[in-house]
């Protein structure tokens, strides 16, 4: 049988491959190409010079087959190579597995340092979703709470909210002219002020410092010291944004800088203050007003009841209205308010008899027109402007007004305190004691090996002395 049809170049057909071309290309279809067993030979070749089947067969399983072994190329860097390879540690994957660990990793050294390495390997990847979000946490931490990214969401309107307050403070009392300012004064300003930049920097507040000095630039010679209600009406213009604007004098302290206005008061505003100044009333303010041409919310001793008509918080104090810690949020309301409280014809008539100014004014206000009183809250006074001892009392036990360390009260207020009383040294002694309450644990831990320190230094010198 000749491969006539086929491309082969040889003549008659054919291929030159001894695989392809046999001894029994000629023979006719009848008869059968086996041949005899004598005509094969004992190692597998057939007599003549062609591949026979055996001979391929034998050929392919002396190559799938398994022999030894054999070193190669055994040169330096070979053996060094092989050397190294030997003490890393390998994966068994496939063919022959320990029964015990299959599939594991494993050191050939077998050390005690391999194996406990192997442990956290395998450990930490059988608890690897719990580490991925452990640290997301870590990095959501260090993101916002290290890293200058809180201050942008806590500023943000839509997100921390302090975009929404203004902290507005009252520094430079006179200027000199109304009193003398001494090395004590300027040091009382300087710390009051780097106290509230430090607490709006922290929550992302603004924050307006005020220049009260006494300067001709009203009508009256004497009426710098009741532009108060002109400043808060100036700072509403300048923060066109903001909602609540919280009014601090200069002799105010933030004792507690953790605690954000949001989460202290605005939060739970109803919660947090109440409508009716009966419930503490030491003005002895009649209310609500008998008249019976006035509407069901002037009448009510409540108003309208809802946390949204709220427009000014006043604290009180053992006299009455505090204004030294106030807010006032921008409403239409606040605008007729601010137009009326700053009426020069009130100023004129009454500035002889209103020795607190601008709050006498509001307390008239207040009790002469209805419809201040339906947007009017008030707050415990300790929750935005404690006293010190000295202040409505000498002994400052009053449970409402004066400050309690235990209570961690948000802002202590030295009211009147150039009345007789050492503005520096509550100042000072304030600001030292805000800093122990607020101190971090690694501040706690260094304190408390000082204070062991100095305590055993103390021990030696009173043996001396008895002795």
């Amino acid at each position: 049988m000749s491969l006539s049809r086929s491309p082969s170049p040889n003549k008659g057909g054919g291929w030159s491959s001894p695989g392809l071309t046999t001894n029994f290309d000629n023979l006719s279809g009848r008869s059968t190409p086996r041949k005899a067993y004598g005509e094969i030979q004992m190692n597998g070749a057939v007599g003549s010079n062609d591949v026979s089947w055996t001979t391929a067969k034998a050929r392919s399983d002396r190559v799938n087959g398994y022999p030894s072994f054999e070193t190669r190329h055994d040169g330096f860097f070979t053996r060094h190579a092989r050397r190294m390879s030997r003490g890393l540690p390998s994966f068994v994957r496939g063919g022959e597995k320990e029964k015990l660990g299959r599939g594991r990793w494993y050191s050939s050294n077998d050390s005690k340092t391999m194996r406990f390495l192997g442990f956290l390997g395998r450990s930490m990847w059988r608890m690897r979703l719990r580490l991925l979000v452990l640290l997301s946490c870590i990095l959501a931490l260090v993101v916002f709470y290290v890293t200058p990214m809180h201050r942008v969401y806590r500023r943000a309107s839509l997100l921390g909210g302090g975009n929404n307050f203004v902290i507005i403070l009252a520094a430079n009392q006179g200027g000199g002219v109304m009193e003398w300012k001494g090395p004590r004064e300027w040091a009382i300003e300087r710390d009051s002020v780097k106290n509230k930049k430090k607490y709006a920097k922290k929550w992302g507040y603004n924050l307006e410092i005020v220049d009260m000095s006494t300067k001709k630039r009203y009508a009256h010679e004497w009426r710098e010291s009741w532009e108060k209600v002109d400043t808060i009406r100036n700072c509403m213009r300048k923060y066109p944004h903001a909602q609540w604007f919280w009014w601090l004098d200069l002799n105010t302290f933030v004792m507690e800088p953790a605690y954000s206005l949001q989460k202290h008061v605005f939060n739970n505003l109803a919660g947090n203050t109440y409508r009716d100044i009966n419930i503490y009333n030491p003005l002895h303010i009649t209310h609500p007003i008998n008249n019976s041409q006035l509407d069901a919310t002037s009448l009510s001793a409540v108003g309208d009841g809802k946390a949204s008509s709220i427009d000014l918080i006043i604290p009180q104090d053992c006299a009455g209205f505090n204004l030294g810690s106030f807010f006032i949020r921008r409403s239409t309301w606040t605008d007729r308010l601010l137009d009326i409280w700053w009426d020069p014809v009130g100023y004129e008539q009454k500035h002889m008899e209103w020795e607190h100014k601008e709050q006498d004014a509001l307390e008239h206000l207040y009790i002469n027109q209805p419809w201040i009183r339906s947007h009017t809250a008030f707050i415990p006074q300790r929750k935005i402007n404690s006293f010190p001892m000295g202040a409505c009392g000498e002994n400052g036990e009053d449970k409402r007004i004066h400050y309690k360390e235990a209570d961690r009260d948000f802002v202590v207020n030295m009211a009147g305190c150039e009345w007789g009383r050492d503005c520096w040294g509550e100042m000072y002694n304030f600001r030292e004691l805000s800093n122990k309450l607020n101190r971090t644990p690694w501040e706690k831990f260094k304190d408390g090996i000082s204070d062991r320190v100095k305590a055993m230094q103390k021990k030696p010198e009173k043996n001396e002395g008895k002795s």
